[in-house]
This record gives C-alpha cells, sequence and structure tokens, in this order.
C-alpha cells in the first residue's frame, strides 16, 4: 500500500470501523485516510493523539469495533464518527472460557509455502552436538542465587583475561532461584539452566554451585545429560567444597578459555537457524509497522527452514483462533488450544482475569484492549503455518523448522529468555516506547515509529516506520540483511554493544 501524500490516519483492514492516526489530529480536522478500500476523509469530533483510533463511521452501544480486520472490543458508549476511540468508550470482548475450532488450513494461503528456492547459506560456529552457534561466547551458569556475585566477579575478570582471544565476551547469567522452590516450579528454573548450558551460542560453560542446594551440581548434571559429560566445554565449581573459588574459578575459565577459542566460523545452512520473536513497550503503529514487517521475515525464514519462536501467549488472547486457523495439523491445534487454556487457567488459579494486559505505556500509545494489543501481536508471526507448540524449558528439537509457539509468558526478559532458552540464536524485539534490555543472545531492536528511532539511537537497531513512506518489500529486505550480517557475526546488535543482557525465570509456585 503506497501512502498519499495528505494522508494523515491509516485503515488497515477493509473491514476496520477505526483508522490509526498517523500525526496528532485537531477536533474539526478533516482527516485524509491511507486506505486501499475506498474510505472516505473524515472529520475528527475529538483531538486524536498519533498512533490512537478514530471512528470512521457511527458505533452503537455495544457493536463491536474492528481493527486488523477482528473485533477488538465493543463500544462501551455510543461513538460518533470522527470521535476517539480508546480506553473510555471500548471494553473488551474477551471471555474467561471460549471455545475454539479447527479447520484444516489451505497451505497454498501461507507464504512460507512460497519461499525463494534459493536460501542463504551463514557463517557459524558448528557445535558437537551438531547444532549451530552464531556468536563463540564463555558462559557462566550459577545453580542457585546465592553464588550470584561470585559468578559476576568471575565474568568480570575473564572479560579483560579474554579480551583479545576468539571469544565474544563472557557472561554470568544471575538470577534469584535454585533452592526454596518445590516441585514444577524448581523443575522449570532447573530446565531453563539446564538449557543455557546447552545453548550453542555458548563455546564453552562454567556451572557454579553452592553446594547445599535444591539445584545442587549432581541433580544438575541429570538435566544436563550427555553435555556434562563433555569436560572440554562444560566445567564444574562446587564453591562450599574449594578453599577460593575465586582463584579456581579463574583457573576453570582459562581451561575454558582455551578450549572456546579454536572454533571458527563456517558455512552452514539458514535451515539450521532458530530465530525468536518479541515485542515489548508497543504502541498503535506496532501491529502497522514492526510487527507486520517482522511477520514477513517470519514467513521468508519459514519458507527457508529455518525456526521462528512465537510466545507472549497471554498477549495471544483474543487473536489464539487466528493462530489455530493456521495449525498445520489436528494435533498442533489440540496442542495450542492446551496452551492457551492453561495460561487462562494460570490467571484464574491467582484470582486475576484474563483481559487486564495492556500496560499505562501501552495505552498511552494507542492501545485499548488485550484484543487490540493481541492482533498487533500475533502480526510477527505473518501467515505462515504453525508447525510446532512447545512448553516452557523444552528446547525445539534439531528438525523443527518454521513457525512454532512456546509457552511463556509477556514479560519481556522472562520471555526472551525463554525463547533463548529453546534454543534462539537471536531475537527480533519490535518496540514502539523503546526499550534497552537484551537477552543472553543478539537482540535486534526493531522501533514501530521513526520519531523513537531518532530519539533513541542506542537502544535501536532499525527504524520499521519508515514502511508509512518507503516501499515495504525494499524495508523487508535490508531487515533481512541486517539479519545476516547480524548471524554472520559482521556488525553487533545494540544490546550487545550496551552489554545490556540479562536473565529472568518464569517463578510460578511457593518459596520455601
Amino acid at each position: 500500500m503506497e501512502k498519499r501524500e495528505a494522508a494523515k490516519a491509516i485503515r488497515i483492514h477493509t473491514l476496520d470501523t477505526v483508522a490509526v492516526a498517523l500525526e496528532p489530529l485537531e477536533k474539526g480536522e478533516t482527516a485524509a485516510i491511507e486506505d486501499a478500500f475506498g474510505g472516505a476523509p473524515v472529520v475528527c469530533a475529538d483531538d486524536i493523539p498519533s498512533g490512537h483510533k478514530i471512528a470512521l463511521k457511527d458505533i452503537e452501544k455495544g457493536e463491536k469495533v474492528v481493527k486488523y480486520g477482528h473485533p477488538i472490543g465493543k463500544a462501551s458508549q455510543a461513538i460518533p464518527a470522527g470521535a476517539h476511540v480508546h480506553t473510555h468508550n471500548l471494553q473488551t470482548l474477551l471471555a474467561e472460557t471460549p471455545e475454539y475450532h479447527w479447520t484444516p488450513p489451505q497451505t497454498a494461503a501461507h507464504t512460507d509455502a512460497k519461499a525463494p528456492p534459493a536460501a542463504p547459506e551463514i557463517e557459524a560456529f558448528k557445535r558437537s552436538d551438531g547444532r549451530i552457534g552464531i556468536r563463540n561466547e564463555v558462559w557462566i551458569v550459577p545453580t542457585v542465587g546465592c553464588v550470584n556475585r561470585t559468578a559476576e566477579a568471575l565474568a568480570s575478570w575473564a572479560s579483560c583475561e579474554c579480551a583479545d582471544r576468539n571469544i565474544g565476551g563472557v557472561f554470568a547469567w544471575t538470577h534469584p532461584y535454585g533452592c526454596s522452590q518445590m516441585g514444577d516450579d524448581h523443575e522449570a528454573t532447573r530446565a531453563i539452566l539446564a538449557d543455557l548450558v546447552k545453548h550453542p551460542n555458548a563455546g564453552a560453560v562454567l556451572v557454579i554451585s553452592l553446594g547445599c542446594e535444591n539445584n545442587a551440581i549432581g541433580r544438575f548434571k541429570e538435566a544436563l545429560g550427555e553435555y556434562a559429560e563433555d569436560s572440554r566445554r562444560v566445567r564444574f565449581l562446587v564453591a562450599q567444597e574449594t578453599e577460593n573459588e575465586i582463584a579456581d574459578g579463574k583457573a576453570l575459565i582459562r581451561e575454558l578459555a582455551s578450549y572456546a577459542e579454536r572454533a571458527k566460523r563456517e558455512k552452514a545452512p539458514i535451515s539450521s537457524l532458530v530465530v525468536g520473536m518479541k515485542c515489548g513497550g508497543s504502541d498503535g503503529f506496532s501491529g502497522i509497522t514492526a510487527n507486520a514487517l517482522v511477520g514477513r521475515l517470519c514467513d521468508m525464514l519459514a519458507g527457508m527452514g529455518a525456526s521462528v519462536i512465537l510466545t507472549e501467549v497471554p498477549e495471544m488472547f483474543g487473536a489464539e483462533q487466528t493462530l489455530m486457523d493456521r495449525c498445520e495439523t489436528k494435533a498442533i491445534f489440540d496442542k495450542t488450544a492446551s496452551l492457551i487454556k492453561g495460561f487462562k487457567d494460570y490467571f484464574r488459579s491467582h484470582n486475576q482475569t484474563v483481559y487486564e494486559n495492556p500496560s499505562p505505556g501501552n495505552k498511552a500509545g494507542g492501545i485499548s484492549t488485550l484484543e487490540d494489543k493481541s492482533c498487533g501481536c500475533v502480526q510477527k508471526g505473518g501467515s505462515a503455518l504453525v508447525r510446532g507448540v512447545y512448553r516452557y524449558g523444552e528446547r525445539l528439537p534439531p528438525d523443527a523448522e518454521g513457525l512454532v509457539l512456546l509457552e511463556g509468558p509477556g514479560n519481556d526478559i522472562v520471555s526472551t529468555t525463554a525463547m533463548t532458552a529453546a534454543g534462539a540464536h537471536l531475537i527480533l524485539f519490535t518496540t514502539g516506547r523503546g526499550a534497552p534490555l537484551g537477552a543472553p543472545v543478539p537482540t535486534l531492536k526493531i522501533a514501530s515509529n521513526s520519531a523513537l528511532a531518532r530519539r533513541k539511537p542506542a537502544w535501536i537497531d532499525f527504524d520499521a516506520g519508515r514502511m508509512l513512506s518507503e516501499p515495504v518489500d525494499v524495508i523487508r529486505d535490508e531487515l533481512f540483511q541486517l539479519l545476516l550480517d547480524t548471524i554472520n557475526g559482521i556488525i553487533a546488535t545494540r544490546n550487545e554493544i550496551n552489554n545490556y543482557r540479562e536473565i529472568a525465570i518464569f517463578k510460578n509456585g511457593v518459596t520455601l
């Protein structure tokens, strides 16, 4: 869709009853609509902030309000044409226990069936388990929060020690857990930490234990399986069993660094790649620009045989049926329905409603209801078929490909950690309000609006706001090239440059 010069708002879908303001609109102003569907200009009945919605017709009280071609709520009062549509006159339609249905998808309707025949090779580090890494780093994984400062002290020392070697850095993934947990909550922590040890972006890993925690080395090795036996890549330090854990830790890191630095980049198929997708600090443009752009890239990558992860399950509420309509098989549909229902049960078990999700920043940026947020969020999944569903703490198998769903909350750090643990080599993170954080893996920040990209160049890697004025395919290809340059180690992402890397583990249980 080419943007007309005079357009001041955009209608996304032919069924939409609202448009999104491309710039602040004043009461009484006539706003031309960027619209491939024959829409007429509308006179503003209110002041409309940029990114917010304007009614394109009179909407009766109780009538569904449509955006992205889907209902995003119902009018809580009569809304005249030209009025500001937001939290003051729009309420959710979400039900606590909706019914879902599945019909076999029409494969030809999905762009992962129309991928370009030639997929580029990438340059990556081939690991002994057959996976590839796009970085060659040394990671320090504490089994329990009690040794966090030991891990940080060793990482700080090692960053200087390894500065001139073929190692991308030494990083400690600190967290407050590993003890005083029970049942599934403890097992989830252990699974995430084990997944980090196994991650192929780490050329070598030091595991540090206190010695008396629930997640002690003996039990943790069970979660690591055969990875615990590779003493060249993984070493263990129990702080209570050594006279000087810092000195012994330094000696182990020297040995690990000597092993890791021998790794070299080699040609590898792009089908080996796993990419995570995340949105955080979303605004009214996120679903129109950045998320839609990532969706186009998702379709490209899925068609090339790569794996693409969509998570943030609570931000699928209200748009889940659109994903279910793309489930490749009935078994995958059933897993998707279970995934959604399970997260709703989690909300209800804590006496919370399923629709209280948009943050104050989301609302300030123009997002009014969870359906509004969710319909924009799932744009990151493009139109590819859903080919797998995985639980929190699960790793994608080597033969995974295409778009998959991963259990996890919307919280930025928890969800990026979950995708990293599942095997994501890097993450495409879209944002309308801005966020500096990063995952343990490269995290490409994609701005939904050009103002953010200009204001926060130290945070933002790519400006998707240009989609409103430039050819979309050109911008998609530029983002794809940026992705390739990041994978191949030609450039570092802003989170890597700023050293903004951290983890957070999903806590769902009693603390003793």
